[in-house]
């Protein structure tokens, strides 16, 4: 609606500069001063409109819209998804196929994240021509409301990221985080009480030192600053800690997930029976993976708010939760379309998965009884690898 009306106002004043200029600063200046809700103030406004659903407020009129899409509003989840062309052929050449986009669950609609920084170049690939049958793998995590993209390949088959790229949601900005002492790939990744782990995988070569090694960043340290240009000095670092027994975790690119002060992991992916192994992050050690945890480990899983661990088992396209009491994962529901789960992520009240042919993402709303499903599909041309909630991006000018 502000689109079209601008344009209006710009076609009718092409001749008369000074008039155009003054139609648009009046038209800026109708849209700030208008109350939100007539008689009242606006603080006491917000924090009554706060308390209705966006959703609602979207559709009512243009300054309640812009309303819930600036800083000051709490923001809502959106999801998150790192995905690459459908019609990208396998060659060389594709040095980075990758795309950052962001669903707005209020307005349905999908946007392109801002692009990272382009120095140094974001050099990734997906795909080889050595590999066809099998997709090179993009670790990112989602941490203290940030998207965190960590680990994957460069086109010389060696590391593609010496330090992580982080995305902020609420200032719409990326940043880098401190470099990493070995960069790394195909190793363990997540994030417990707002710091980022990094476990195992493999360097420039493998190395068996770099494979039983566990990194922490602490993304609340206070004396820490991400910085955004390369040349300014960070004092936010990585820190070492307590290693892995054995090199069984630098296989495959794994998903730590997250759980009551404690990252679960086990040592492959799909339906197929596994290692599993703990670390406590306030003891700094390692322990065994309850039996039950590990054999209901039947395909992706994530953790709610890293309280409530769900499970999609792919084979059978089950979503289940775990009871820490039994040792048990509780069925919830079943449905064909989670047959072939890729990834999961969780937040908000909602489970999202990856369905098999990465053009489809299911919504699961797991508060509601019995629990909904509904699909939203990638943008057209693209294919989903890895899928986060966030909060929304802060939109003041909308």
């Amino acid at each position: 609606m502000a689109y079209s009306i601008q344009t209006s106002i710009t076609d009718t004043t092409t001749k008369n500069p000074t008039k155009r200029r003054k139609l648009i600063t009046d038209h800026h200046h109708h849209h700030q001063e208008q109350p939100l809700i007539p008689g009242l103030p606006h603080d006491i406004a917000q924090l009554c409109l706060s308390l209705v659903h966006p959703s609602t407020l979207y559709s009512v009129c243009h300054s309640w819209r812009r309303l819930i899409y600036s800083p000051s509003f709490p923001p809502f989840f959106s999801l998150y998804a790192v995905l690459s062309s459908t019609n990208t052929s396998h060659n060389l050449s594709d040095k980075n196929s990758i795309h950052f986009f962001y669903f707005d669950p209020i307005s349905s609609r999908w946007d392109p994240l801002p692009p990272p920084p382009p120095d140094p170049p974001l050099h990734l690939i997906l795909r080889h021509p050595s590999f066809i049958s099998r997709d090179l793998p993009i670790q990112s995590i989602s941490a203290s409301d940030r998207l965190i993209l960590l680990a994957a390949t460069s086109h010389s088959f060696s590391p593609a990221l010496p330090r992580p790229l982080v995305f902020n949601p609420l200032s719409g900005s990326w940043a880098s985080g401190p470099p990493l002492a070995t960069p790394r790939r195909w190793c363990a990744t997540g994030s417990a009480h707002d710091t980022v782990y990094v476990a195992s995988g493999i360097g420039s070569q493998y190395n068996t030192d770099v494979a039983k090694s566990l990194e922490k960043w602490d993304l609340q340290n206070k004396k820490a600053l991400v910085s955004n240009n390369r040349n300014k000095t960070s004092t936010w670092k990585w820190e070492k800690v307590k290693e892995l027994k054995d090199v069984r975790f630098s296989r495959e690119a794994i998903d730590a997930v997250g759980w009551r002060g404690k990252l679960c992991m086990v040592n492959m992916k799909g339906d197929a029976a596994k290692e599993g192994i703990v670390y406590d992050t306030k003891k700094d050690a390692w322990e065994d993976m309850p039996d039950g945890m590990v054999a209901g480990w039947r395909g992706p899983v994530a953790a709610m708010n890293e309280e409530v661990m769900y499970v999609v088992d792919e084979a059978r396209g089950v979503l289940r939760k775990y009871d820490p009491e039994r040792d048990y994962w509780e069925r919830i529901m079943e449905s064909e379309r989670l047959i072939g789960a890729q990834q999961i992520a969780a937040g908000g009240g909602r489970v999202c998965v990856i369905c098999g042919g990465s053009t489809e993402l299911a919504v699961l709303d797991v508060v509601a009884l019995p629990v909904r499903l509904w699909v939203v599909k990638t943008p057209p041309g693209f294919e989903a690898f890895r899928i986060h909630i966030l909060p929304r991006i802060s939109q003041p000018d909308i």
